[in-house]
C-alpha cells in the first residue's frame, strides 16, 4: 500500500500502468466530470469517477482484488479508510471473477485518513475497507483508478 498527496505523484518510479493513472490524476480536472467509466490506457488501466455518503466502520467491509491494483483518489471531502494484510482474514463470499472484488469478514485496527488531493494504491495483498465517515456520514466524490496487475 502507498499512501501520499497526489502533489508528490512524480516521486514515484512505478511501472507504466500505475505511472499513468497516476498523472491522469494529477493532470485531469475532475470539477465537471460526470460520474462513469474513463479509459486512459486501452484494455489496461480505467478510471471509475464517483460519489456517495461515507458509511459507518461497523457496515463496512474489507475488499481485495486480484486482476486489478486500485488508485483511489479523493477529489472532494474526506473519509477515512480501513487498511490490512490479507494473511489472516477468512472471505465471506466467493470471488466475483466479472467485478474482481472479494469481501472478507473482520474489523480494521488501522486507518488512513483521505482528504481532498491524497491516493492510496492497494495492491492484490492488500486488504481495503472504503468509504468510512471520520465522525459522521459526509459526502465524498473519488476517482478509482484501476490498473491491471
Amino acid at each position: 500500500m502507498i499512501k501520499d498527496s497526489i502533489k508528490n505523484y512524480l516521486t514515484y518510479n512505478l511501472d507504466e500502468k500505475l505511472n499513468a493513472g497516476l498523472k491522469y490524476l494529477a493532470q485531469t480536472d475532475f470539477s465537471s466530470m460526470e460520474n462513469g467509466k474513463y479509459e486512459i490506457l486501452k484494455d489496461k488501466v480505467f478510471a471509475i469517477v464517483q460519489d456517495y455518503n461515507t458509511k459507518n466502520e461497523n457496515i463496512a467491509k474489507f475488499e481485495a482484488h486480484r486482476k486489478y491494483i486500485d488508485i483511489q483518489y479523493i477529489i472532494k471531502g474526506h473519509e477515512k479508510i480501513g487498511v490490512a494484510q490479507i494473511e489472516g482474514y477468512t472471505a465471506i463470499d466467493d470471488y466475483d471473477e466479472e467485478k474482481d472484488i472479494i469481501f472478507f469478514d473482520g474489523k480494521a485496527n488501522d486507518f488512513i485518513t483521505m482528504k481532498e488531493g491524497d491516493f492510496a494504491i492497494f495492491f492484490p495483498q492488500d486488504l481495503h475497507m472504503p468509504s468510512v465517515a471520520i465522525n459522521e456520514s459526509s459526502y465524498v466524490k473519488k476517482v478509482v483508478v484501476k490498473s491491471t496487475v
